[in-house]
């Protein structure tokens, strides 16, 4: 069991006013029967209404618009959470893919999570399962021989890939972060007929040297008959421990990204997420990372450029 207290900010600049921005945040810590939200608070640049829901997987859900014209916009979540994930013991899960047959025949939202991405590099995924083998293994150690080949095969590497880098493309390269890895074990777990969903959280491993310590953190839930879902690791090859702080589940990443949104204006934007965790040891460990974020068509680069221009023009004139 661990406590964890962490500050989540993202910060959007933008380098030109916008206004009508149209928010929805999944930023809010996952109750369930590992772990505990002991306190909560969120605070937004200009405190605007947030609506609260829920959506199709459970997760909270905020939505929340700044009309006003602004040049940047924070959004700090702050949470206090209670972890422990030894009430779940995957060794001792020997369920194997047949067993849940019954089941996906009942849960409709079972059989979503168990279809695989439509890809064009299937066969590579079919490769993998062909070289691991999976007759008469259990789910459990399906899911363990996919981690560590992912582990094994695939290199974590910074800054190559972005949120819309493709799982064909991943494939292709064999290198990304915690979200890329989670893809792939999502697509071979899924091809096995196993349901898989895809999780969103934070890992607070307190500079253990794991990856992706002390940042966003993505892994896996696979579905056994038996225990319910059970969180893997790829990036790290382990199964989820109590540093593993949960904020959403869903089929990728889509579903489950943090702060999505939209706005008016004509502006360049920049994101950047700093993620802070405090200990019960009392240490504690920050990390702010600049989110590269889709490029701008070359049309709107083009008007951008043509406003900047303008902009230097009168400044010059009024020098």
């Amino acid at each position: 069991m661990a406590v964890f207290k962490i500050v989540h900010i993202t910060k959007y600049q933008y380098n030109w006013p916008i206004k009508e921005s149209i928010n929805e945040i999944r930023l809010f810590p996952h109750h369930f029967e590992n772990q505990d939200v002991l306190q909560y608070q969120l605070l937004i640049t200009q405190n605007p209404e947030v609506i609260f829901s829920e959506d199709y997987h459970g997760n909270r859900v905020g939505n929340f618009n700044i009309l006003e014209a602004h040049t940047e916009m924070s959004i700090e979540s702050r949470m206090l959470v209670r972890v422990n994930h030894s009430l779940k013991i995957p060794e001792v899960d020997h369920a194997t893919v047949s067993d849940l047959k019954n089941e996906k025949e009942k849960s409709i939202a079972l059989l979503r999570f168990s279809y695989p991405e439509i890809i064009s590099k299937q066969d590579e995924i079919d490769q993998i399962l062909a070289a691991i083998g999976g007759q008469n293994k259990t789910i459990i150690a399906l899911a363990q021989a996919c981690s560590e080949y992912i582990y094994t095969h695939f290199t974590y590497t910074k800054g190559i890939t972005t949120i819309h880098t493709t799982l064909d493309e991943i494939l292709e390269i064999k290198k990304g972060v915690c979200q890329d890895f989670a893809h792939v074990l999502l697509q071979l777990m899924r091809t096995l007929g196993i349901p898989a969903r895809y999780v969103s959280g934070y890992i607070c491993p307190n500079q253990s040297g794991m990856r992706g310590e002390g940042a966003t953190h993505a892994w896996v839930e696979v579905y056994s008959p038996v225990q319910g879902w059970l969180g893997i690791d790829p990036t790290n090859n382990i199964w989820t421990m109590d540093n593993h702080v949960k904020l959403s589940v869903g089929l990728n990443f889509s579903d489950c990204t943090p702060v999505k949104g939209t706005f008016k204006g004509l502006a360049k934007q920049t994101l950047s997420v700093c993620v802070s965790i405090g200990y019960e040891d009392g240490s504690h460990f920050e990390e702010i990372n600049d989110v590269q974020l889709q490029e701008v068509s070359t049309e709107v680069q083009e008007q951008l450029d043509y406003i900047d221009n303008l902009y230097q023009q009168q400044v010059q004139q009024q020098q």
